[in-house]
């Protein structure tokens, strides 16, 4: 695959920043390249040192858990970083164009309105699939990238596999982004799979969910390694801190909570779904395959208002397009998901 048609010139041509830890990758010996502070931290653990700008530990360790290789994977800042350096390695403003399917994450879209991209939005269906046809009447020369994030946020769904192939077959204008981080709560195998047959798929994933780490904001994109190098020569040099780097570490080696924690929720996920569904204000509870429902509620926006003034906090979607007085509710723990069954049988009993 020629990827130089996809990038833009002059990312391909960049000389990229040299950091001190790029030049020299040891780490025992006195270090005076850097304009670090000597005296360390003044805190019980020192960080004075610049940390790995490539990551490589948690590479060496992700690599296992994924059954990829080092140079297929890209850690961000979370996810967005990845989706932001995609667009400015791919996108120039006022020539080319993204395909968005809403509802669906919404920082493609910001991402995208930040870096002034023409996107093109293609809707799903009601049964909240992928439009295929009218996806591949929208591209052009000029679109860059088709962003499809599976399961969907904040359907919950997981979009059918042979829709999905049939873009990655179809589209040869650009890369197509698939977003899977709720693969862990879902029985459908990653497109990680599929990284070295379609060298155009660039795969998202978050250690936000399953692994519990979302305030330590580390996502990680899984590419083609000529793709990985390009975001590695755009990215801010050290954009994972060190102290990062050390806790990731030591969560990718306990996957027996990450097993633990994604089979307890799945289990809270179809007893909130059994107990809901005894409710008659309950309209419809989406099909999910996240660590979160889609609920239609009679009422949406009032039992949203209730639910906080109780201090139970859920997401209102009822703004989204074809998610109208819809609230999108995470999985809690037993007794989080007891309390909110309660509030909502106390508001519609009111």
């Amino acid at each position: 695959m020629n990827f130089e048609a996809f990038i833009l010139p002059h990312i391909c041509n960049l000389k990229p920043y040299s950091s001190a830890r790029d030049e020299f990758k040891g780490k025992e010996g006195v270090f005076l390249d850097a304009n670090e502070n000597p005296l360390g931290s003044g805190l019980s653990e020192n960080w004075n040192r610049y940390p790995d700008p490539l990551q490589l530990a948690i590479k060496e360790q992700l690599a296992r858990i994924k059954s990829c290789h080092i140079d297929q994977i890209f850690l961000g800042n979370g996810s967005d970083e990845a989706i932001d350096l995609i667009m400015r390695m791919t996108c120039r403003s006022g020539v080319h164009n993204i395909i968005l399917c809403p509802p669906t994450y919404g920082m493609y879209e910001v991402s995208a309105s930040i870096n002034h991209i023409e996107q093109r939005k293609v809707s799903l269906k009601k049964d909240y699939q992928l439009d295929v046809a009218g996806i591949l009447q929208s591209i052009d020369k000029n679109t860059r990238l088709l962003f499809i994030c599976s399961p969907n946020n904040p359907t919950g769904n997981k979009l059918t596999r042979s829709d999905i192939y049939t873009l990655i077959e179809s589209y040869k204008s650009g890369f197509i982004i698939i977003d899977e981080a709720y693969i862990d709560f879902s029985d459908e195998p990653s497109f990680l799979l599929e990284l070295a047959t379609y060298p155009s798929l660039i795969v998202l994933q978050t250690l936000s969910k399953a692994y519990g780490l979302a305030s330590l904001r580390l996502g990680m994109a899984f590419a083609n390694p000529t793709i990985v190098g390009l975001l590695n020569k755009i990215k801010p040099p050290y954009n994972i801190g060190g102290a990062t780097q050390e806790i990731v570490v030591k969560a990718l080696a306990n996957t027996k909570f990450k097993d633990e924690s994604v089979d307890l929720i799945l289990a809270e996920r179809a007893n909130l779904i059994n107990r809901l569904s005894t409710i008659s204000d309950v309209l419809q509870i989406y099909p999910s395959d996240a660590n979160f429902i889609l609920v239609n509620f009679n009422k949406a926006t009032d039992l949203f208002h209730y639910l906080i003034d109780s201090k139970l906090i859920t997401r209102n979607r009822s703004n989204v397009a074809l998610c109208e007085d819809s609230i999108r509710i995470t999985i809690g723990i037993s007794e989080e998901n007891d309390k909110l069954v309660e509030l909502i049988t106390q508001f519609y009993s009111a």
